[in-house]
Order: structure tokens, then C-alpha cells, then sequence
């Protein structure tokens, strides 16, 4: 029979063993050395006043009292150092990192996650919640490949759900991309977090739109009309409107100006059908004194005068006509008419 047991090493008592409470206790000792580690620390320096029981993990290069204990249990007692050498598989708590450490044969290390994991809830340096269940606090995150590529995949239930990525400030909602609602992908742009509007819409056909990119077709109504030379007018209707074009400030000569709603570049179209001239003109101006396009036309009528010019326009210019010479112009259903289009 062995003198001490196999995986602790703790003495037996004997038979005819002389002082047996001596073994015994011995065995106690090391019992309270090992089990249920809690160690301060792990270092090759030992405490210059440690506490009676305090327990540490040897380094790799130990110094002064530790000199030769290398990878060992040191714990002080009665006023001196004992030593065991932990096992393969040994726990131990470390108390100033406040994690659980498993010893591998040739140090201590952190235990590794099962290869399947699944809690209800997991923080990466955040807190997670019922609604955020996976939280991630860092300076970037990295998806790579296994194999030849990666998908990132967001799916939900129906299509009145939604999936989608959104971007916030401030934990105040920006931008939103992806299936919000139906099955027609899109990107909504919000300068509150609460008002959203919808940047550009692409359907299952691919067929893409921006429903609020500057556009607008304004013309006058319906009959004929015959602007005095000089005189300014400006529109009726919006055939087509997107973006927050409106008609404004009614003009002396009949009709309303066209509200620009955004600065940018602008395409713009103007059509004039005439049925009878002396010889004509018609200019788009711009707050009433800037000429960005000018259209004209012989005598001869009926004729079709058009031009196209892209012009620089701002937030609150108002676009009116500028007639010169003397024209009967046809208006009905649209036919003389300004399109503008935001480049």
C-alpha cells in the first residue's frame, strides 16, 4: 500500500504508526493548502507581509523566498512558506483579475468556451437586455471569411416586419437601410430621430427611386394666354412634385411662383407652344432678377420653342417667366411647361 494518496498526495496513517495525530494533521494542512484555491495573484515576487493562509501562483522566474518554486503553490503558514505543485486540471480563482484559471501542466489559464454556446443573453464589455441580447462594446468589429466569403444575414418573420441596420447619434436614429415594413429594400434619412424620410426605394424588380429628390413639372392652366411684353408670371399647377417643391407668391401677371426647397444643381426643361407670334421670347429667372434660361421664337407660329440648361439653385429661390415680345401662348393640359431635376 502507498504511503500517501494518488492525486493529493496526502499521508496515510499506518498501521503501528507512531504519533498519528502527526500524519493526520499534516494531511489537514495540505487539504486546507488545496482545496478550493483562491489565489492573490500570480508573480515570481513573494508579498513582503503576507497574511496568515494567503495563497499565490508561482511565476515562471522566482526570486527570494520563492528562489526554486517555480510553476508551484506557495502559501504562507505559521510564519514560513509551503509548497505543492498543482496538477493538471486544478481551478483556482485569482483574486486580483477576479477569474477562474485552469492549470494545463504547464501554467494557468483561462478555461475555453465549449464549442457550443448558447446563453440567452451575452455583453462584450456592454450590458446586455430582453431587447438587445447580444451587445457589443468596441472600437470595430470584424466579420471575416471561412472559405471564400461571408454573409451577414437579417431575416424577419413577415413582410409588414422589419429588418434592417440603423445608424444612430447619440442613441438618436439617423439613418435606417434594409426591409422596414415591406420587401422593398430602402434607405431613410432622419434629422431628429423621430421625422424619417425615405432617400431612395428599390423594388423587387429593381426598379430604383428617390422620393424625395428635388423634382417638380409646374405649368399654367388649362386655354390660352397672351403675356404682355415685360410682364412676369408663373405657374398654376404641379404635374409632378417630389422633394418639397410648392407654388408660392402669386405674380402680377398670373400664376405663382415655384418654391425651390434644396441647394444643389438642377436640370432644367422649359417648353413654350405658341399658336400666334410677332416674334417672342420666354426666360426662366430666378428671385426675379437672375436669367438662368431663355427660349425664343420667329414669327412664323404655330412653332415650339424649348431649351435646357443645368443652373445652380438654392433653398427659397423662387423661378418665375420673363415674356418678351407679343405671343399667343398655348397652355392646355400642360403642354408649355418648366421641368426641374436635381442632379
Amino acid at each position: 500500500m502507498a504511503d500517501t494518496t494518488p492525486n493529493l498526495h496526502l499521508p496515510y496513517i499506518l498501521p503501528s504508526q507512531a504519533q498519528k495525530h502527526v500524519m493526520h494533521n499534516e494531511a489537514l494542512v495540505m487539504l486546507d493548502r488545496l482545496v478550493q484555491l483562491a489565489l492573490e495573484y500570480e508573480g515570481d515576487v513573494a508579498p513582503g507581509a503576507p497574511s496568515e493562509g494567503q495563497r499565490f501562483a508561482v511565476g515562471g522566474a522566482p526570486t527570494g523566498a520563492w528562489s526554486g518554486r517555480a510553476g508551484q503553490i506557495a502559501c504562507f503558514q505559521d510564519g514560513g512558506w509551503l509548497f505543492a505543485a498543482p496538477r493538471t486540471g486544478y481551478l483556482a480563482y485569482f483574486k486580483d483579475s477576479g477569474v477562474l484559471k485552469i492549470f494545463t501542466g504547464s501554467g494557468w489559464q483561462r478555461p475555453p468556451l465549449p464549442d457550443i454556446l448558447t446563453p440567452s443573453r451575452l455583453g462584450i464589455s456592454a450590458t446586455p437586455d430582453d431587447t438587445n441580447r447580444l451587445a457589443l462594446s468596441s472600437p470595430a468589429t470584424l466579420l471575416n471569411h471561412a472559405g471564400g466569403g461571408h454573409q451577414l444575414k437579417i431575416n424577419k418573420a413577415t413582410a409588414g416586419d422589419t429588418a434592417s441596420l440603423l445608424f444612430q447619434s447619440n442613441w438618436s436614429g439617423r439613418v435606417e437601410m434594409g426591409l422596414s415594413g415591406n420587401d422593398a429594400f430602402s434607405i431613410k434619412v432622419s434629422g431628429d430621430g423621430s421625422a424619417w424620410a425615405t432617400a431612395l426605394h428599390c423594388d423587387g424588380e429593381g426598379r430604383v427611386s428617390m422620393p424625395n429628390r428635388p423634382l417638380a413639372r409646374a405649368h399654367r392652366a388649362a386655354g390660352t394666354s397672351t403675356p404682355a411684353s415685360g410682364s412676369e408670371t408663373g405657374f398654376a399647377a404641379l404635374a409632378l412634385e417630389q422633394g418639397g417643391f410648392a407654388l408660392g407668391a402669386a405674380l402680377t401677371g398670373g400664376g405663382n411662383a415655384l418654391s425651390v426647397p434644396a441647394d444643389g444643381l438642377f436640370l432644367a426643361a422649359l417648353t413654350v407652344i405658341v399658336t400666334t407670334s410677332s416674334g417672342f421670347s420666354v426666360s426662366l429667372r430666378r428671385n426675379g432678377s437672375v436669367t438662368l434660361l431663355t427660349v425664343q421664337g420667329p414669327t412664323a407660329a404655330p412653332t415650339t420653342a424649348s431649351g435646357v440648361a443645368i443652373v445652380q439653385l438654392y433653398a427659397g429661390d423662387h423661378l418665375s417667366l420673363l415674356h418678351g415680345g407679343s405671343a399667343t401662348i398655348d397652355e392646355g393640359s400642360g403642354r408649355t411647361q418648366l421641368s426641374l431635376f436635381r442632379l
